[in-house]
């Protein structure tokens, strides 16, 4: 017996009898085209059934009715056209031994109306969303029966789609959840009011749905186990509202959440980033479970094999809810059934995915590119047909991910790094705050490029002719670069967020940092400076700060900093700096009034991204058989690299990362994984 043996016990759910304990979670990629799942969204899903997951959910608040347009590119469930592309996806899934449900909701308040049909926003009260901002229309009564039939519809076109279920969202901030909460229902009648009024809809909703479906088909719901905000739901409340619905007999299971989307302040407790430990809301599925006697589920940030073991041996709940776990390796489950826990790729919370879809993206895993990706790229990377020598140059994530791609093609593989230590910038990031779990990225590169037996020479810079000293058939460059400085006049006297984060200046006093990149780089640097007591105002020339940051995260930075006490400044760019006695004047000009002003401090830290190094490279391009050159249609087909433009090259010569451009984690081990899969 191991500590998660537990979790592949099997569980009967109503007629369901699931393999194991392991839920893939409802979430929506966005990887739907016109409302449909059609072959990318399919192979996306059967990955994680192929990967041992015992019930595969999706389609995150699939949309029950047309008339409103969905937020973040929902599936429709609202024509039968989704009947065939349900029937081909659940035959993908139950191929291998998984079962299948969809979550089905309307979007309520939390919608937009401005978009596809300029359909107003229904609500049971007149509060508009912070997150969507439009003000909803009173939900009429007429709009309520055609709602209640339309999740009815929906639900029959799964069954007929060859589901096993369907998941009815009672949270989120959609229209189920805006007729529970108290603070977003201001009716009089018997829809609101007292909690049993306000359950009302929402079990008139189940109710259509069952009579709609039948008995053998499952029905759940995921709903809030505490809304953590001011005048909603609290916990005791939602404990009565779960109790009430499990007693009505409509409903097979309860997956419990914490939070309320749309509560700007909420993005990073709703999805929890890696500011917060493992399982930090499992309490409140424990204290349902307690009361009820249908099975229940957590999905919130059970992202490692020991959590999930322990939340079903201790009786919080009855199957593991995951869904980033899967993301960050959708064979989680497998590995650990295998004896292979070590080999798993565990999420670390970056949020990017999330926080991808909240900016209407698609949703990828910062450090898994197969992800999303399953028709063009591997998750199991093949053996090649015959061996040959590499050069990797940079032990960062680029050049880690590139060593572990040709390592495990079957190709020997050396890799320099310059410095005593590989994960490259993921060493600095990971020294700001809460996002030091970023350092588990570098970790699980490590560890799988030593089991690779790669050749790892630490503290090397090499020049050309140590590399071809290795009679390489490929090198791939993975250099990076160095802090892009500003080109402003008295720029000698700026700090960048790198001398800060490797503990080369630790700026007191009144300190300005000034960012140009909009990422975490500048706002966790000044988190820092700030903790340790400093006097900090944060100038941007950008309308927010974080501009490139999405809701789960950008939360977290502005509350640190304001509990630290700084300052945020924005549409300011830095113009100028110059000395005054010992200290240093800024210059930051108003974006649009062009107006100045001026700051006297003791430091100025500045993040501008990075400037690629490029002398190595310049140095092998003309010994290499490509130039240097990369096929671009090769690319978008998923093509071999095989372009010739030096018939008397030696070796293919790639770079990779931020060698090419300044960009972000996902985009380093993306090049990397692309370029290098068919070598």
């Amino acid at each position: 017996m191991t500590k998660t043996d537990i979790l592949f016990t099997p569980f009967r759910l109503k007629h369901l009898t699931l393999k194991n304990r392991f839920v893939q979670s409802a979430h929506e990629p966005s990887y739907g085209e016109g409302g449909l799942p059609k072959a990318r969204y399919a192979a996306y899903l059967e990955e994680k059934a192929k990967g041992g997951v015992a019930l595969v959910m999706f389609g995150g608040s699939a949309m029950v009715s047309a008339a409103w347009a969905p937020s973040f590119g929902q599936l429709n469930l609202a024509d039968d056209a989704i009947v065939p592309a349900f029937q081909a996806l659940a035959e993908r899934i139950h191929r291998h031994g998984a079962a299948t449900i969809t979550q089905i909701s309307h979007p309520g308040r939390r919608s937009r109306f401005d978009s596809r049909n300029w359909i107003a926003p229904v609500a049971p009260g007149p509060i508009r969303e912070p997150e969507h901002r439009a003000p909803p229309k009173l939900i009429e009564r007429h709009e309520m029966a055609m709602i209640r039939a339309d999740f009815g519809a929906a639900a029959k076109r799964c069954l007929d789609g060859g589901l096993d279920g369907v998941e009815v969202a009672f949270q989120a901030g959609q229209l189920i959840n805006n007729f529970l909460s108290k603070d977003t229902n201001t009716r009089t009648d018997e829809y609101g009011g007292p909690l049993e009024n306000r359950l009302r809809f929402g079990l008139e909703a189940l109710a259509e749905i069952r009579e709609k479906v039948g008995e053998r088909f499952v029905v759940g719901i995921r709903m809030v186990g505490d809304e953590l905000t001011d005048n909603g739901m609290d916990q005791q409340e939602c404990l009565e509202a779960a109790i009430a619905i499990a007693e009505s007999g409509l409903c097979d299971y309860i997956s419990v959440v914490a939070g309320r989307a749309g509560d700007l302040g909420l993005g990073p407790a709703i999805i929890p980033n890696m500011a917060f430990g493992s399982a930090p809301w499992l309490y409140l599925p424990s204290a349902i479970r307690a009361r009820v006697a249908i099975p229940v589920i957590q999905a919130q940030k059970i992202a490692d094999p020991v959590t999930a073991a322990r939340a079903v041996a201790d009786g919080h709940v009855d199957l593991v809810g995951m869904n980033r776990a899967f993301l960050a390796d959708p064979h989680f489950v497998a590995k650990l059934r295998d004896g292979r826990a070590d080999d798993i790729r565990l999420c670390v919370g970056a949020n990017y995915c999330i926080d991808r879809i909240y900016v209407g993206g698609d949703a990828l895993c910062i450090q898994n590119p197969a992800t999303g990706r399953e028709l063009t790229l591997p998750h199991v990377i093949a053996r090649a047909e015959s061996r040959r020598r590499a050069v990797v140059v940079g032990g960062g994530p680029a050049g880690m991910e590139a060593a572990r791609v040709l390592s495990t093609r079957g190709h020997a593989v050396t890799l320099f790094e310059k410095t005593g230590r590989l994960g490259g910038q993921i060493n600095l990031a990971a020294k700001a705050t809460w996002r030091s779990p970023l350092a588990q990225i570098a970790a699980w590169l490590e560890s799988q490029i030593r089991r690779n037996k790669v050749d790892i020479r630490l503290e090397r810079s090499p020049a050309a002719d140590e590399i071809l000293a290795d009679a390489p058939d490929c090198v791939v460059l993975a250099t990076g670069g160095e802090p892009f400085r500003l080109a402003v006049p008295g720029a000698e006297h700026l700090l960048t967020t790198w001398d800060v984060l490797a503990g080369r200046a630790e700026p007191s006093g009144a300190v300005l940092v000034y960012d140009e990149h909009g990422g975490h780089q500048a706002l966790s640097t000044a988190e820092v400076i700030a903790r340790r007591g400093a006097d900090v105002e944060f100038a941007t020339p950008y309308r927010v700060a974080g501009i490139e940051l999405g809701g789960t995260n950008f939360p977290t930075h502005l509350r640190e900093l304001s509990k630290a006490g700084a300052v945020i400044s924005t549409d300011l760019r830095l113009v100028r700096v110059y000395r005054e006695g010992n200290r240093l004047v800024a210059a930051l000009r108003h974006e649009f009034s062009l107006i100045e002003e001026e700051r006297v401090v003791d430091a100025i830290v500045v993040e501008n991204g990075v400037l690629p190094d490029a002398s190595l490279y310049d140095g092998l391009k003309p010994l290499s058989v490509n130039l240097g050159a990369i096929d671009y249609e090769a690319i978008r087909s998923n093509a071999r690299q095989e372009i010739v433009l030096n018939q008397h090259g030696r070796f293919r010569l790639v770079r990779v990362g931020d060698a090419v451009a300044s960009r972000n984690i996902h985009a380093a081990l993306y090049d990397s994984l692309r370029l290098l899969k068919d070598v």
